[in-house]
């Protein structure tokens, strides 16, 4: 095998979505170019390569598990997924005399603008004001170090021109991609699990707890009032939210929404979304939903009808309006009326959903990613 490549990020395998997908998906594929190791919060998933699990977000046990790795695996790139593992690793380096590693930064998300853009949405704007400075200093910090940056889309180096009132010299978009098991079409390994609700079509929504960024939480609130709005189509719409339990939610339920929990096996998630019929992206302006991008790569993938808000694809314009999806306003009337057009002609929507699997499978697998991303960590580290 050729260089060493050390893989430090959030990567929490007891959340296996999210943000976790990037490192362990990234991780998985990077090891046919490089011998990998992984830092992360969790990494027991992680059988692919040697790891070190943190246990928690803290600065100081980070900046120690680097150091112990510099010292024994003795990597010649430190890639840095996020802002947390990315300063980690800028301290390592710049606390250490002689052999350096070659630092490469990704940022998933912009998170000085998810937080500025929720700020008068949530319950305690001061807090997320905080949280809003302290991501800006830290992400400016990383951003004004000079060091190679990946970003998970285009949007991102033009928040950072607009925020920062600089492009740094070396970034590079390489957005998040899809796995085989979604790819697959044709492996139904189950009898169908929505027969009770037959024959509605089903509109699945994936929306799991996470951490700190409320995005999800508002997409199930949204989902529930198109759900209220469509309760007397019970035969033509039955939504579906995967990720959630009923007693997460306060609200008063309607009839024409199932909630499944957290499916812990891949493979009745597998299951559960391509069985579906149309896959919803119900997100605000507020939501600012980063993580969404996941959420419509993996839809697109399942060969799913997406019914879409404006901000469900941001990062993901190459997806386009009657293209690849459907695209509707924000109002609660609008989502909902889109979503009853759906579930009525879907075979009339069959071409966007052939144009969308065509585009992923050509451009959006994880191996994909990983081999454009292989590239630039070579062409940086010999640089």
């Amino acid at each position: 095998m050729g260089k060493r490549l050390l893989i430090v990020s959030t990567l929490d395998s007891s959340q296996p979505f999210g943000a976790f997908t990037r490192p362990f998906y990234l991780g998985q594929y990077l090891t046919r170019y490089f011998d990998v190791f992984q830092i992360g919060l969790d990494c027991s998933s992680v059988k692919y390569a040697p790891s070190i699990s943190i246990g928690s977000r803290n600065m100081k046990s980070y900046i120690q598990a680097i150091g112990k790795c510099i010292d024994e695996f003795c990597p010649d790139i430190i890639y840095a997924q996020e802002t947390l593992p990315g300063l980690a690793a800028l301290i390592s380096l710049k606390l250490r005399k002689g052999y350096k590693p070659c630092l490469v930064l990704d940022f998933h998300t912009f998170s000085a603008y998810e937080y500025w853009m929720r700020l008068f949405s949530v319950a305690n704007p001061f807090k997320e004001f905080v949280q809003c400075i302290k991501t800006y200093i830290a992400q400016g910090i990383l951003i004004f170090s000079g060091i190679p940056i990946i970003a998970a889309g285009d949007a991102i180096p033009k928040l950072i021109s607009q925020w920062y009132g600089r492009t740094p010299q070396q970034i590079y978009s390489i957005g998040n991609g899809v796995t085989e098991d979604l790819l697959n079409t044709e492996l139904f390994l189950d009898k169908d699990p929505y027969q009770a609700f037959r024959p509605a079509k089903i509109v699945v929504l994936i929306a799991p707890k996470t951490f700190q960024f409320p995005s999800n939480d508002m997409s199930v609130l949204m989902t529930i009032e198109v759900a209220k709005y469509l309760e007397n189509h019970q035969q033509k719409v039955h939504f579906v939210v995967i990720g959630r339990d009923n007693n997460d939610i306060l609200a008063p339920i309607p009839s024409n929404i199932s909630f499944l929990g957290f499916l812990p096996k891949r493979e009745a998630f597998v299951n559960y979304v391509k069985y579906a019929d149309i896959a919803l992206l119900p997100f605000s302006k507020q939501a600012v939903a980063g993580g969404a991008r996941n959420k419509a790569l993996d839809y697109f993938a399942s060969r799913k009808l997406v019914v879409s808000t404006p901000e469900g694809l941001r990062g993901l314009e190459e997806f386009r309006h009657l293209e690849h999806l459907l695209v509707t306003g924000y109002s609660t009337e609008e989502v909902a009326n889109t979503v009853l057009d759906a579930a009525s002609n879907i075979d009339k929507y069959q071409s966007l959903v052939d144009s969308a699997y065509t585009l992923i499978r050509e451009k959006y697998s994880w191996n994909a990613r990983a081999q454009n991303i292989a590239q630039i960590l070579l062409k940086v580290s010999h640089s």
